[in-house]
């Protein structure tokens, strides 16, 4: 199997690196791609070092099966015919194409046959947020399906990329030394804070981040009248995305029930014991790839479910689910 990564310098990028590297995929080739700064560049893999070509209108991908693409929505829409000229089936990570109507949105434990049927020889991966939300929904889904979602969700620096995590040590660190801390990769300071405000606003007041994650719901679970309202927030974590959601489903479902979903599906653990003070956090986390559930309870407000899930947003949330799709075509096409 010959694989690429695009963006092979940015946090993605390398722990998509990282999860080929545990021996994710059988990879006979390996190319790096990345900008005009990274190009030159090594990176290590399986005990040598690759060096990072700089992607250009003539750089070829002929003869790669897979290029795992993580370098914003302006490269991805800008140099997806040149990754997909010579039949290289594009993994997209980037938000350039994933409501598209002939392009799949896939989450391999929810509708992963949808990434056998890529007309264009792009898939998208979707948001993180709304990974980890449609994992710990799908349990409940195939119960009875979900009407309706209220989200609040915790985001780590790691959403914003390497920069905007090096930012927020560099704040803490500033402030410690009674220096003005540097505000660049977010809207305002995020150490000793948090920002309730993720991309950018749009006409109905909520955030593009929120919407992503009205939208996708919808496509990734081939449920359109899931109805989602999300509110995004920005917290001084370093890695790892939690999430707060109340569900309502068709059927009331109770507790237990949802806990037994939980304890059994692919891709979630259940982490459920708050008598011995025993439920997800970002911390424990990190660098790890399943999404945990917990806190799970009736909702008082109405006639559904509420819980508390963690991700880490570069593992699940991004690098680990592309290269899960790329597992579930190549072993069952």
């Amino acid at each position: 199997m010959n694989i690429a990564i695009v963006g092979a310098g940015g946090a993605v990028g390398r722990e998509i690196l990282n999860v080929l590297e545990g021996g994710a995929l059988p990879v006979d080739n390996l190319r790096l791609f990345g900008s005009a700064r990274s190009a030159g560049s090594t990176l290590p893999f399986r005990g040598r070092d690759i060096e990072i070509e700089e992607l250009t209108g003539r750089s070829s991908f002929a003869g790669v099966d897979y290029a795992l693409v993580s370098a914003g929505a302006s490269v991805s829409r800008d140099f997806a015919g040149v990754i997909t000229a010579h039949g290289t089936v594009m993994i997209d990570n980037s938000s350039a194409f994933r409501m598209d109507a002939d392009v799949p949105l896939v989450v391999p434990e929810i509708n992963g046959a949808d990434a056998l049927a890529a007309p264009r020889r792009i898939i998208a991966n979707p948001n993180c947020t709304t990974i980890q939300m449609v994992v710990a929904l799908n349990p409940l889904h195939r119960i009875s399906p979900v009407r309706r979602v209220h989200v609040s969700t915790y985001q780590a620096a790691s959403g914003a990329g390497s920069r905007a995590m090096d930012e927020l040590v560099r704040q803490y660190t500033d402030i410690a030394a009674g220096n003005a801390p540097v505000v660049e990769r977010f809207a305002h300071q995020l150490a000793y804070n948090v920002i309730p405000h993720i991309d950018v606003f749009t006409d109905n007041g909520y955030t593009r981040e929120e919407m992503k994650m009205y939208h996708e719901t919808k496509k990734i679970m081939h449920a359109p009248a899931i109805e989602v309202s999300a509110t995004c927030v920005r917290v001084p974590v370093m890695r790892a995305h939690s999430e707060a959601i109340w569900v309502e489903t068709e059927r009331p479902i109770s507790v237990d029930e949802a806990r037994k979903a939980f304890a059994e599906a692919p891709g979630v653990v259940l982490v459920d014991n708050p008598g011995a003070l025993e439920y997800p956090m970002p911390l424990g986390a990190a660098g790890t790839d399943p999404v945990f559930v917990g806190r799970v309870r009736r909702d008082l407000a109405g006639p559904g479910l509420s819980f508390w899930t963690v991700s880490d947003q570069l593992r699940k949330g991004a690098a680990l689910n592309a290269v899960q799709i790329v597992q579930y075509i190549a072993y069952r096409s």
